[in-house]
């Protein structure tokens, strides 16, 4: 499953026991478009997978300094782990959070 992740919301990523995957995204987007349906097929393999809309939460785009979508990070115990930007494989991604 895949959570939209807001302001309102964003400490369960913080406090998250598990990985957590965010991917920050606009409907506008073309590559985010693409990238959408890998994040979610993540969420029904049972990983722990949020999307956040750049347009609509502009403080934690803000907050994380997205100056390009898609941008893709990755949290591990609270914290950032690692952050990519643009289209990436549902390989790569499952190897990140599985580590």
């Amino acid at each position: 499953m895949v959570k939209t992740v807001t302001v309102q919301n964003f400490e369960e990523v913080v406090q998250s026991e598990k990985t957590v995957l965010l991917d920050f995204w606009a409907t506008w987007c073309g590559p985010c478009m693409r990238q959408g349906p890998i994040v979610e097929a993540l969420g029904e393999e049972g990983f722990a997978v949020g999307k956040v809309d750049v347009d609509a939460q502009p403080e934690l785009a803000q907050r994380f300094r997205i100056m390009s979508i898609p941008t893709l990070i990755v949290f591990k115990d609270g914290k950032e782990y690692k952050k990519m930007i643009g289209l990436t494989s549902k390989e790569e991604l499952k190897a990140l959070l599985q580590e």
